[in-house]
């Protein structure tokens, strides 16, 4: 049991420092959000249905078949999802988004409550409010500005995800690797309607996309997305900061993008309601499983 929860935290901390670096490649590639979107996903998709071979012996589509209720809401949503974090990075800065979207498990909580029937105890309720107060505060700092919509489109990508994540503990035995494909189908389909010529780009954005959509983005949601087999998805939780610090870091070291003073009071705030929320809560019950 030691050494299962020892993988599920070693693959929920590794899920989101890979995931942490979307924000630096989309910065590096200076591509819009469209185009980011579609080739990242050109690049995810073989690479979900090779790892679905290889450790799944491929026949995507009989798993599908087994959970095509839950494959194509985890599908349309993760697409919903990161179609909003590639715009909110476009539009706003890096900061405000990973904190942004560092209030996603307590948000899942109250998500797990009306979609499962969980019941949400008064410290999960107090750690929600010490997070809106957090995240108030750092969309506060962009009112009136023009990156306010970069703001609101990660809070979207939050609420996507926060649904997204009670739907994989609810089909706990779905295959990850067809979720994530259909994903990555998703957020082509609809993004190749907004790109401009794919091949018109510059040696640097092929590079960005190319590590982004190859390596660090299917094996980052592949590692988070396994986590919940192991630990409780509360202790999955306790580790969502660190993609909120890796990015915010990335982002002042590559690009001096210093964050605000809301932004450093919001963030401290968030993670603060984080760890109110999670704390102490290891023994949580583990995910739900049904066909």
């Amino acid at each position: 049991m030691l050494d299962d929860r020892r993988k599920g935290w070693g693959l929920a901390a590794l899920g989101m420092l890979l995931v942490s670096t979307d924000s630096y490649f989309i910065r590096l590639s200076e591509l819009n959000a469209w185009n980011v979107a579609f080739l990242v996903s050109c690049f995810s998709l073989p690479v979900q249905l090779l790892f679905q071979r290889v450790v799944e012996g491929g026949r995507p589509i009989a798993a599908f078949r087994r959970y095509r209720r839950g494959l194509l809401i985890v599908g349309t949503l993760s697409g919903i999802s990161q179609i909003s974090f590639i715009g909110a990075v476009t539009r706003t800065d890096v900061s405000n988004v990973v904190v942004i979207v560092a209030a996603a498990p307590v948000i899942a909580a109250v998500v797990g409550r009306v979609m499962l029937g969980e019941r949400t105890s008064r410290q999960v309720w107090t750690a929600i409010l010490i997070t809106i107060a957090g995240v108030v505060i750092v969309v506060s700092g962009s009112i009136g500005e023009p990156n306010l919509t970069g703001d609101f489109l990660a809070v979207l990508a939050i609420v996507a995800f926060a649904i997204n994540m009670n739907v994989w503990r609810l089909y706990s035995d779905m295959s990850r690797f067809v979720g994530l494909a259909l994903s990555a189908f998703v957020t082509g389909g609809i993004a190749v309607w907004f790109i401009d010529n794919p091949f018109s780009h510059d040696l640097r954005a092929y590079f960005s996309v190319t590590c982004m959509g190859l390596l660090f983005n299917p094996l980052g949601r592949i590692s988070h997305t396994n986590a919940p087999r192991f630990v409780p998805a509360a202790e999955v939780a306790l580790f969502i900061p660190v993609e909120t610090l890796a990015a915010t870091t990335w982002a002042w070291i590559a690009f001096d993008e210093q964050p605000v003073t809301a932004t450093f009071i919001g963030g401290a705030i968030v993670i603060a309601g984080m760890v109110v929320g999670t704390l102490g809560r290891a023994t949580g019950a583990p995910a739900r499983e049904t066909a």
